[in-house]
């Protein structure tokens, strides 16, 4: 048995959700008036269910970040090596000042691509979240709307 079964009863490790089923066998021995057990297990399963979209969102975006900070690290050897060689051969200080001024624009692009990458990973991760929370608000004040 895992540890966060041996800690935690009901909790299945490769169910996140499943405390949801443990909870709404126990509430339902205490019927409240007026409380609707299963909306409220609906309003916290989606709630996870954006919680865990965000996360993979998240995953996924710095995912892509990591290849493509490897990329232009692999690339970025590759050019220093190509520029060492042929500076040996020709020799020319302008044509060494032309590789470098080139290799600097090309990390200033680079910085600015990975930069733009990771601040896109961060807004699509938030708009999960900020959707869930908008819904949750919705739902908060239908909840509080007297009924007719």
């Amino acid at each position: 048995m895992s540890k966060s079964k041996d800690r935690f009863p009901g909790f299945d490790a490769m169910n996140p959700m499943s405390w949801m089923g443990d909870f709404q066998k126990q509430a339902e021995k205490f019927r409240l008036p007026g409380v609707d057990i299963q909306a409220f297990i609906d309003w916290q399963r989606k709630d996870m269910e954006a919680l865990t979209e965000a996360n993979r969102t998240a995953f996924e975006g710095f995912k892509a970040l990591a290849q493509r900070r490897n990329e232009i690290f692999q690339e970025s050897i590759a050019q220093w090596q190509s520029a060492l060689t042929s500076a040996g051969s020709t020799g020319g200080l302008s044509n060494q000042a032309d590789v470098a001024r080139q290799g600097f624009e090309k990390a200033i692009a680079n910085f600015r691509e990975l930069t733009e990458m990771e601040m896109q990973a961060h807004a699509n991760a938030w708009k999960v979240l900020r959707d869930r929370m908008q819904q949750n608000m919705a739902n908060l004040q239908e909840l509080l709307t007297p009924k007719k």
